[in-house]
């Protein structure tokens, strides 16, 4: 699996939203874009970050930034994650886990002490021009967003 560094051409991605829309990595072209992927709606882990890029993104979207959460959950249950939890970032499906593969957020992962495949839990900063300029690999779920905002100076 190779991963991401700053400076590459962050792959290219059209995945449909938790509203049924297709949203694509090109329509957000020009603008700042933070990719941050997510092993599962509803657990523990992914809602307290999913709740901490809700609760900031009023004032990453005033520095440019969008969000856009990616896991392999379906669009249905990531529509009840939205509702559940008031969430107002972009949440989209990755069921065959392609996109979740070409960005290195997918592959051996250490859990509980044992070597399993699953979804790497990663944060990335694509910039105007489509550039990874951040990639965050095994990121804690908790105090993420706090210490993703410091780097950027936000």
């Amino acid at each position: 699996m190779s991963r991401l560094q700053p400076g590459d051409v962050a792959p290219s991605f059209s995945l449909t939203s938790d509203t049924g829309e297709t949203v694509s990595l090109d329509d957000l072209a020009g603008r700042k874009v933070i990719v941050y992927f997510y092993p599962a709606a509803m657990t523990p882990g992914c809602t307290k970050q999913a709740c901490d890029f809700t609760d900031s993104l009023d004032s990453l979207k005033a520095q440019g930034y969008e969000v856009v959460g990616i896991s392999p959950d379906k669009p249905e249950k990531l529509a009840k994650f939205r509702a559940r939890d008031s969430l107002t970032i972009t949440l989209l499906s990755d069921p065959d886990r392609s996109v979740l593969t070409a960005w290195g957020a997918f592959g051996e992962k250490k859990l509980y002490g044992k070597v399993v495949e699953g979804v790497i839990r990663s944060t990335f900063v694509v910039d105007e021009a489509g550039k990874i300029e951040h990639a965050a690999y095994n990121v804690k779920a908790t105090g993420h967003v706090a210490k993703l905002r410091k780097d950027l100076g936000i």
